[in-house]
């Protein structure tokens, strides 16, 4: 019985590519109580190998959240295995306006205890009295009332390359550190403000407005399935557009253009530019913006001692990464002093 990935990323973007079939990118979340996370995740994967799904899903007792994609032929059977389960019946799935074959290349569903690293305490206050959910058309018009403070719930290089007009961008790493910075930052304005917020996809959003109201925030908001969905509405319904450039998502394009503007600048040249890349070097791998000329000088590399480590023999530059610790960074910071131009 399979119950993880077993193919390299290289082998699967080859299936992909000789499949030939377009794929669907969507995301998903949904608080519920689970009561065996395991049990549920390895039903997950039994259920979505065989539909050719990847992605990357997180599972916890709180509930789940999804980013994936999947054949378009089988999106019914997807749909409709998600309807079989009842706190997932009817559940919003956020399709991404552009789509991309290799959006994903594996898929992986891990149990943690949480579906977004948010360092609450939840048993100190009520998760289930969220803020009040906004389409866009609601939303424009609030962010357009004077008696409203707009906030970006996202990090800083997601809102680096695109946010909404007016929003208040703190510059955080994480999520859980923007929650005491905000309430801190606009504590004066509990009783007379809106408090509008958004993220990419509503989840941070969620557990965000239940936090706020416990923490005596009368008048909180959020954005009805986030940017993704909002893009969407406007599109769908001809809205006035009130985002400027792309939004920051997790999967290989890491970022869907929203508008053609160009928000941000290369962070090694500081030419208009908001093309997130990750440096080539894989004991580097850090998340930063490079215009098409600094991708070709620096051999997409983020630094001149990187540029100088893959010029190495692989062999040599394995021996350099032995014993190192060297996590995950795709997702993560995007700092580095090496920037010059990273604000």
């Amino acid at each position: 019985m399979q119950l993880y990935n077993k193919l390299s990323a290289q082998e699967r973007s080859q299936i992909l590519e000789e499949a030939g079939t377009e794929r669907l990118t969507l995301s998903f979340y949904q608080y519920a109580h689970i009561g065996n996370p395991e049990l549920f995740r390895d039903h997950l994967f039994l259920t979505w190998n065989p539909l050719e799904v990847l992605g990357r899903i997180y599972v916890a007792s709180e509930g789940v959240n999804a980013q994936l994609s999947l054949p378009a032929p089988h999106f019914e059977a997807f749909k409709k295995h998600l309807d079989s389960i009842s706190f997932l019946q009817g559940v919003r799935l956020n399709i991404a306006i552009e789509q991309h074959l290799k959006s994903f290349l594996k898929l992986t569903i891990k149990v943690r205890d949480k579906i977004v690293a948010d360092g609450l305490n939840d048993n100190s206050f009520d998760v289930t009295q969220k803020g009040q959910h906004l389409n866009a058309e609601k939303f424009n018009r609030l962010l357009e009332d004077p008696n409203t403070i707009c906030v970006d719930m996202r990090n800083h290089y997601e809102s680096e390359i695109g946010h909404f007009k007016g929003a208040i961008t703190p510059d955080v790493d994480t999520f859980r550190e923007s929650l005491p910075i905000i309430e801190k930052d606009l504590s004066e304005h509990k009783e007379d403000k809106n408090l509008l917020m958004y993220c990419t996809g509503g989840i941070r959003c969620e557990k965000a407005s239940a936090y706020f109201k416990h923490k005596g925030f009368k008048k909180v908001y959020q954005l009805e399935g986030g940017i993704i969905e909002y893009a969407r509405q406007v599109k769908n319904q001809g809205l006035e557009n009130k985002f400027l450039g792309k939004n920051f998502v997790f999967d290989e394009r890491r970022g869907e253009r929203i508008t053609e503007d160009i928000i941000s600048q290369c962070h090694q040249c500081g030419a208009p530019c908001d093309t997130h890349i990750n440096c080539i070097n894989e004991a580097c791998h850090l998340l930063f913006l490079q215009c098409d000329s600094c991708s070709e000088k620096m051999n997409q590399c983020c630094s001149d001692a990187c540029k100088d480590i893959i010029a190495l023999p692989e062999e040599k530059q394995k021996a350099l990464r032995k014993g190192t610790h060297n996590s995950n960074k795709i997702f993560k910071k995007g700092r580095s002093k090496a920037l010059k131009f990273k604000k």
